[in-house]
């Protein structure tokens, strides 16, 4: 789980101990490796883990779209007031995931977000902007996304990850959910960007504009 899906996860656990909310779900999408990432959420206090299973080369080239479609179409199943996810993976920094999953749900979203308040039908939404912060109310069902600053993840405990084993993890795949997972995008290439030469120390100033010249950069 990354810092932010562990944010996500706290920020969902806190709204149900403040009984806010009535249940927390947790979603990954993956290889059976997928499941573990599920028990560390049940172990910080979600109460039941949908495992999407993912392998192969399916897997491989998963992208945003898919899993912006898994969600919308479980949040929709599972009748969701709120669905948060980490405002960005940490592999590829995409930060698409939020966004398209309030796009295919027609949903308001909070993206970005330092800080959370309910209120009766709405949520008041503070979130990371380039210039500072930016205060936005939002009406239910929404799409939030875990900024670095929304709060603390606890740690799990040892009691509480024996509690997680037999929590409920539910198995589905994306055919079941009616998702295509058929590749968007294909990677052409990767490449290293070029080496950069190693700088050198010069004695004065005359010896600096003379290696300037050489290299004809003046």
């Amino acid at each position: 789980m990354n810092p932010f899906d562990e944010i996500a996860v706290e920020e969902a656990v806190r709204m149900k101990e403040k009984k806010l909310a009535s249940e927390v779900i947790a979603v990954s999408c993956g290889p059976a490796q997928a499941q573990e990432t599920l028990r560390t959420a049940l172990a910080m206090g979600v109460d039941r883990g949908i495992h999407v299973e993912v392998s192969g080369p399916e897997y491989e080239t998963l992208q945003p779209i898919h899993v912006s479609k898994i969600l919308s179409k479980l949040a929709q199943d599972e009748k969701a007031d709120i669905v948060i996810l980490g405002k960005q993976a940490i592999d590829d920094d995409s930060n698409q995931t939020a966004q398209m999953t309030a796009a295919l749900l027609d949903w308001p979203q909070g993206v970005f977000a330092s800080k959370v308040e309910k209120g009766a039908s709405d949520l008041t939404v503070t979130r990371e902007i380039d210039g500072g912060l930016e205060t936005i109310k939002i009406k239910l069902p929404a799409v939030l996304s875990a900024d670095l600053r929304l709060n603390e993840p606890r740690y799990a405990t040892l009691p509480n990850i024996m509690k997680a084993k037999k929590k409920p993890i539910k198995k589905v795949s994306p055919k079941d959910l009616g998702v295509d997972t058929a590749a968007r995008i294909e990677v052409v290439s990767v490449e290293d960007p070029p080496t950069r030469q190693a700088g050198v120390i010069v004695p004065d100033v005359d010896t600096l504009i003379a290696k300037l010249k050489e290299s004809g950069h003046v």
